[in-house]
């Protein structure tokens, strides 16, 4: 942490600020904590709320007379079995494809590349680690309340039964890697209940055995298997798998517990600690004794220690940013009462600024330093066979889950997605070699724990997509942008980076039709067009997404090898590409960016995909400033794409709010925040896809940090995007690429002062967000005139060193 003394200047601020929300104190909504609670148990999974530690995570119902808490583990995978290998096509069989394309015949490419180079449908899950079931003996539940606080990650649940109180404290400890419960009461008979730990099964075979351990601990073993396997669209039963032992204990207990058969009964008991640790073979291989040691350990800890241990980690991540966008008032109305209003059309500003701060809140739960990245459910799956298998699907949704970390300020959550794209890179490396002849590394468009990267797909529009590594590479640089750190680039990155792009440098081809080099067979992620003749196809000659890719990648790796100081041949090469690339921005009659290589007419116009807007967001090679003409064909294509019915799935509803602040349109992003409330949100706030998918909230949190501050352009952009519906308000600790920290406080829709701290020397550009001020800037207790041009102010600031500003 940076130390930083603040002076007379800044406390006025913070003064300002104090005093703007003492004024929204008085209006009738509420000062609550950042909390989601209910007034009723959850009835389904969708419900029901989650905690994690990053590695294992618990979706907690709150039933006061039967609780269930339905347990998570990152790693219970199916196994890999030796028979998963490449598909069988070869470099012959592109180049019939790519001969297929030159002629116009892309259906026939279409079929011939699915045949060939995929594996065709593939059916292996991440799993449910299982369920604990409770019953307890409380009869005429009265008072009843259920919570997720935010701020410290700790779910709650009270009532009183039989005019007794009773209260449940959940929280997932990363310190001590458990999952602890803590149940007290004030009735004089105490507590009285079972446990029990089970897991379902799987195609009619059991999956975990379940045994008790003297009279107060169960324990579960078990292996994944996936009986209902698919490989290449056949059946494939997997009966290998992860391997792992969950062990429940309850301990400090001042009644009796015994054990009955495979579950845990408790007699009279004021109070009971309940305690789960679980590990598997995938990150110990004796993980029966890391059970032990960290059962061990817990168990020497009062749940005071243990409970101050866990908010202590957690509000490392969790304090460095902050919103403030609504008006305090009490806390009457439970967070279903407020999302049913807004589904009924109010806007309320609370649950969006709890929205927020819940995409960081799952991610910190869902994504640590050593665990595996979070997958298209985070961490959270009651499955055997989850939608989607539940895996890493890269044509957007893996990366969205990324999409807030550095801009929240939680740069270390993306190790795990770095070291998840290293093992692609080097598994990679053989698909490149084999199926295609090519260098460097290639990764398909989706994959799961085992890192396969082979194609999977029984269709070429959905499943054919050569673009997933080079969207991954964007990761890596904007990392490095946002961090300075010249030692990831070198050490992870740049080598990555190379891998990637070595194997699109090779993967182009010449259009003989124009003499451009593009991407051949290409595909825009899951959607089609319809050609002249009414044939329907998914691939062609350069789709727009993989041109914008290709053109970001070879343009970062430019920029890293000069970062870097490295000269080698590929670079050269890619120099000489590069401008020979057909460009990934082509604009139609009608001024839209053309999605495919012509201009075909779309099958499905309303899309829920955008993908050959890709440049322009989650990339960042266009700006109003530089690219007027491309800004306007963005505004059009959204504009066409929406008139059609687009944006009708969660994660697409939150890509179309990054879309509307990159253009500066506060209200149109604003708009499609009340749309993903009204039309893709559960109770308990997961995002709908439906069924959930946490891209959707992870992307909103990230569209929320693009309409408050911006920094793509090469300069730090102010409330760009800012709505009506945010007259007042404040942000602090959002990220800036040159590793910048950015605060901010608003009032009446206008700015009123900011600061910046850097993280790491460096110079940085400010761009004046009240055009026709005269705004002030201070450092330390000084004064500063800074250079201005066209607006944007510079200013180059040592490590820790604070810039103040008011306008």
């Amino acid at each position: 942490m940076i130390s930083l003394r603040i002076h007379p200047f800044f406390c006025l601020v913070l003064c300002i600020i104090l005093l703007a929300g003492c004024k929204q104190d008085a209006n009738p909504q509420s000062k609550s904590s950042l909390k989601l609670w209910y007034k009723s148990p959850a009835q389904s999974w969708e419900e029901a709320l989650p905690i994690g530690n990053g590695r294992i995570g618990v979706m907690i119902y709150g039933g006061p007379v039967n609780e269930h808490l339905q347990l998570n583990d990152d790693s219970l995978w199916p196994g890999d079995p030796e028979e998963w290998d490449d598909p069988e096509g070869r470099p012959a069989d592109l180049q019939k494809i790519r001969e297929l394309l030159i002629n116009g015949e892309n259906q026939e490419a279409d079929s011939l590349f699915v045949d060939k180079f995929s594996n065709k449908s593939v059916g292996r899950s991440h799993q449910t680690l299982g369920d604990l079931k409770i019953r307890w003996d409380h009869t005429n539940v009265t008072n009843y309340r259920r919570e997720l606080d935010l701020t410290t990650a700790v779910s709650r649940v009270s009532y009183q039964a039989n005019g007794h109180q009773v209260e449940e404290v959940v929280f997932a400890s990363h310190p001590d890697q458990a999952i602890v419960m803590e149940v007290t009461t004030d009735a004089p008979a105490g507590l009285n209940g079972t446990f029990q730990l089970s897991r379902p099964m799987d195609e009619g075979h059991p999956t975990a055995s379940v045994k008790a351990m003297g009279n107060n601990t169960l324990v579960m073993t078990g292996e994944i298997t996936q009986y209902g396997g698919a490989f290449r669209s056949k059946p494939f039963p997997i009966t290998t798998g992860v391997k792992f032992e969950t062990r429940l204990s309850i301990d400090q207990v001042n009644g009796e517990v015994i054990s009955d058969g495979d579950q845990l009964v408790v007699n009279g008991a004021k109070t009971l600690r309940l305690v789960i640790v679980s590990n598997s073979d995938y990150y110990f291989d004796d993980y029966k004794k890391q059970n032990e040691n960290e059962l061990e350990q817990v168990q020497q800890k009062s749940t005071d220690e243990l409970l101050s241990a866990h908010i202590n980690d957690y509000k490392t991540y969790y304090n460095r940013a902050s919103l403030n966008i609504a008006k305090a008032g009490p806390d009457t109305l439970s967070t279903l009462e407020r999302l049913n209003q807004v589904r009924a059309g109010a806007t309320d500003l609370w649950l969006e600024t709890v929205l927020f701060q819940y995409g960081r809140y799952l991610l910190i739960s869902s994504s640590r330093p050593g665990t595996n990245p979070a997958n298209l459910q985070g961490l959270w799956n009651p499955h055997i066979m989850a939608p989607w298998n539940g895996d890493y699907h890269l044509n957007i949704n893996l990366q969205m889950n990324y999409w807030l970390a550095n801009l929240t300020n939680l740069d270390e959550l993306n190790e795990p997605l770095f070291d998840y794209i290293d093992r692609l890179v080097a598994n990679g490396h053989e698909t490149a070699r084999t199926n295609f002849g090519m260098r460097g590394s290639f990764i398909p468009h989706a994959t799961d724990l085992w890192a396969p990267t082979w194609l999977r797909a029984p269709t070429a529009y959905w499943g054919c997509s050569v673009g997933g590594g080079g969207w991954l590479m964007q990761h890596y640089w904007q990392h490095v942008l946002f961090t300075q750190d010249t030692s990831f680039l070198k050490e992870r990155a740049f080598p990555a980076m190379h891998e990637v792009a070595q194997f699109y440098s090779d993967w182009l081809i010449e259009d003989p039709r124009d003499g451009y080099l593009v991407s051949a067979p290409s595909t825009s992620p899951e959607n089609l067009f319809v050609k002249s003749d009414g044939a329907v196809a998914a691939t062609c000659m350069g789709s727009a997404m993989d041109q914008q890719i290709i053109h970001e990648v070879f343009s970062n790796y430019l920029q890293a090898c000069k970062w870097l100081g490295v000269t080698n041949e590929l670079q050269a090469t890619i120099q000489s590409q590069l401008p020979k690339l057909r460009p990934g921005f082509v604009l139609g009659d009608d001024g839209r960016i053309l999605e495919w290589d012509r201009s075909y007419e779309e099958h499905e116009p309303g899309h829920r995909h955008m993908s050959h807007l890709y440049e322009f967001h989650p990339g960042t090679a266009v700006n109003k400033t530089d690219q007027p003409e491309l800004f306007e064909a963005v505004q059009k294509t959204l504009d066409y794409r929406l008139a059609h019915g687009g944006a009708g799935t969660g994660w697409s509803r939150a890509w179309l709010i990054n879309l509307s602040a990159r253009l500066g349109n506060g209200d149109m992003a604003h708009k499609h925040i009340n749309l993903l409330f009204q039309k893709s949100m559960y109770n308990n706030l997961f995002d709908s896809h439906p069924p959930f998918q946490i891209d959707g909230n992870f992307g909103f949190t990230a569209g929320i940090c693009e309409m408050l501050v911006q920094s793509h352009a090469g300069y730090i952009d102010l409330l760009p995007a800012l709505p009506k519906a945010y007259p007042s308000g404040s942000f602090t600790g959002l990220k800036v690429r040159g590793n910048g920290e950015v605060s901010a406080f608003w009032e009446n829709g206008d700015i009123a002062s900011a600061s910046l701290i850097a993280k790491s020397g460096g110079t940085f550009r400010i761009k004046n967000p009240a055009p026709g001020s005269d705004p002030q800037f201070f450092i330390g207790k000084q004064k500063k005139t800074l250079p201005e041009e066209n607006g944007i102010y510079e200013v180059t600031l040592n490590k820790g060193e604070l810039l103040e500003m008011t306008f």
